[in-house]
């Protein structure tokens, strides 16, 4: 597959972390050190090979700094934004057609859609750019039957995405709020099965442990909390609860995938925050088999030379609420992101 392409470079001055507690993306380039220095030398499926470890210590990444939304795009290296974005509106869409993505000048899936790609898999009669029902298919219409990707699937299958929506707008303490695209049945039909496997989400509320035993027994939603207009008079509104997602992922690809797993589920937490009147909260990446390809060695040891730089924030130009579809890329503003100079890495097929 073709090396992903980067978004235009910035003139913008080196920033900085803000506070003296150590910058979040260390948790990253510790995790590539301890795969580097300690990894198993492994054979892979793309024969590329690697150094792997399983299930190392999760990453943790905040989602908002002091009430101001906050995206974790790596900054030792540029993040190729424009794909993360396409991406992630393209699964939304319960699109399955990689021409979708390379119509928009992203070309990360071509490779597995390519016709020499769908033949190894004994795929002899699927259409070029139809990967089967992968993520977007299995988020919006899971159990439905796969026939190709210009099918219309409306109505059919259970809508996960749209559940999630629903859920945390009526129920936000149900402990079944979970995005799955791991479908044994529909393995044999994807080009590859899914990676990041599936999500859950949990709304806290921060300061609900103060109140007391028996006022948490009686109550079913958040009690709300005091304030006055401007008036003086005394108002109720109920507190804001917070979203976080847990993501866990089966196959970490350290070099080039998880810089955009990382980024992706974070947006994808930023937009059911929006739609669901929520405040963003945190990511935690569980992962399984974590590793570095063997050829994304000396990028990765060039990367960890590097120092990271403050997140960029991120403005979401639409009204609260809404729907969860229908999003562009424009709905996106990504403020202050200075990462270092990018690396070139070649994608395993």
């Amino acid at each position: 597959m073709t090396v992903p392409e980067s978004d235009p470079p910035t003139s913008a001055p080196a920033a900085t972390p803000r506070s003296n507690t150590r910058h979040e993306e260390y948790q990253y380039l510790d995790l590539v050190r301890e795969i580097l220095d300690q990894g198993e030398l492994r054979q892979d499926r793309t024969g590329t090979g690697t150094y792997s470890i399983f299930a190392p210590r999760p990453l943790k990444f905040s989602l908002n700094r002091d009430g101001t939304p906050i995206l974790p795009l790596l900054t030792t290296k540029r993040v190729f934004t424009k794909a993360i974005i396409a991406e992630l509106l393209w699964f939304i869409s319960g699109d399955t057609s990689s021409h979708t993505l390379s119509s928009q000048g992203v070309r990360i899936w071509d490779g597995n859609g390519s016709r020499e790609f769908l033949d190894s898999l004994g795929l002899t009669d699927r259409e070029v750019g139809d990967l089967g029902p992968v993520y977007g298919f299995q988020w919006r219409h899971f159990g439905a039957q796969y026939v190709d990707a210009k099918t219309d699937y409306t109505g059919q299958g259970v809508d996960q995405l749209a559940r999630i929506v629903h859920t945390l707008r009526t129920n936000p303490f149900d402990r079944r709020l979970v995005l799955s695209a791991w479908n044994p049945a529909d393995m044999a039909k994807m080009v590859l099965p899914p990676c990041h496997m599936f999500a859950q989400f949990y709304v806290s509320y921060p300061g609900s442990r103060s109140r007391s035993r028996s006022q948490q027994q009686q109550q079913q939603q958040p009690q709300p909390s005091s304030s006055s207009d401007s008036n003086g008079q005394p108002t109720t509104t109920p507190p804001k609860g917070h979203l976080h997602c847990q993501l866990y992922q089966r196959s970490c690809d350290m070099g080039l995938g998880v810089p955009f797993n990382i980024a992706s589920y974070a947006l994808l937490t930023h937009m059911l925050a929006h739609v669901c009147d929520l405040v963003p909260g945190s990511l935690t990446h569980v992962m399984g088999d974590a590793h570095v390809y063997l050829n994304h060695v000396e990028a990765l040891e060039t990367q960890l030379e590097r120092e990271p730089r403050e997140f960029p924030e991120l403005e979401i130009k639409r009204e609260k609420g809404g729907s969860i579809d229908g999003w562009k890329p424009e709905d996106f503003v990504i403020k202050g992101y200075n990462p270092h100079k990018t690396i070139a890495m070649e994608m395993s097929v």
